[in-house]
């Protein structure tokens, strides 16, 4: 397993001013470091280098909005959210990221009062193969990511997201499974994670609350035991959020303080995956 923390808890780029934060990490034991990748216009091959410099690998997380909505019934806004898909692919690569993962695939906190229709689906699909087939040729991977229904209405459980990556029908497009969408909309974890199958490309381990994984009320147990019977052994990445990022804040409708600070969260959310990990080997 390699064991990755999302720098969402600390930024929503990240500069020069996040690699002491970085090395801390580094220092920690964590294998890599997930990137927020929403300025597209940061020097992520610098960035890149950099990372190489510490011995962290990395992943990296985006959305996608109104204006740039895959799934959209406006085709040039579609269009849109492919280039954009794109172009953060492209940055991906510069960085050296592995994964990209995040609930590209339509636009984030957008409702339409009812659930996806069958154009929408087939906008989705269509929009996301494209986005496939680039991420092939730049040699990163696509992990879809369902959201909870507050968040989202177009994949909402990781059978539904399954289903999307298994009908876009490209090596390159799989699943992530996230502990946090998972509590609130799935019957079983265990047959949540069985649906990804072969197409689990990524997993986060969140806190029903966002805060320190293992100090809430996630089915941990549950959780844990299903990803090592289906043989999951790719990257484990803690996504948590707090206060210092209002625009963060606002989107995750987070407003009270759950943890001391964000080094501990990370160092004891490391200890806690890295425990639960251990306990099933053999």
């Amino acid at each position: 397993m390699k064991y990755g923390m999302n720098l969402l808890l600390w930024s929503g780029e990240v500069t020069e001013e996040m690699l002491p934060v970085c090395e801390q990490l580094k220092e920690a034991g964590f294998d890599g470091v997930e990137l927020p990748m929403f300025n597209l216009d940061l020097d992520y091959a610098a960035l890149g280098k950099k990372l190489d410099s510490l011995q962290l690998g990395r992943t990296a997380v985006t959305i996608r909005n109104e204006e740039d909505n895959p799934i959209s019934c406006d085709p040039a806004i579609r269009k849109l959210g492919v280039e954009r898909n794109k172009q953060t692919l492209d940055c991906c690569a510069a960085a050296g990221v592995e994964t990209l993962v995040g609930p590209y695939h339509s636009a984030l906190g957008l409702f339409s009062g009812s659930g996806p229709t069958v154009d929408e689906w087939k906008w989705g699909v269509e929009s996301m193969r494209e986005t496939a087939e680039h991420a092939e040729k730049v040699g990163v991977r696509l992990g879809i990511e369902a959201l909870n229904r507050f968040e989202c209405y177009f994949l909402n459980t990781h059978a539904d997201s399954t289903r999307f990556a298994r009908e876009v029908d490209h090596p390159s497009c799989g699943i992530m499974y996230d502990t946090f969408h998972s509590n609130i909309e799935e019957k079983s974890v265990a047959d949540a994670v069985k649906a990804g199958g072969d197409k689990l490309f990524h997993v986060h381990i969140s806190e029903n609350d966002r805060s320190t994984p293992g100090t809430g009320g996630v089915k941990w147990k549950e959780n844990f035991d299903a990803i090592a019977d289906c043989g999951y052994d790719g990257w484990m990445v803690i996504e948590a959020f707090g206060l210092a990022l209002p625009e963060i804040a606002a989107a995750t409708k987070i407003w009270r303080r759950m943890f001391s600070d964000e080094m501990t969260l990370a160092k004891e959310g490391l200890a806690f995956m890295k425990s639960e990990v251990e306990k099933r080997k053999g």
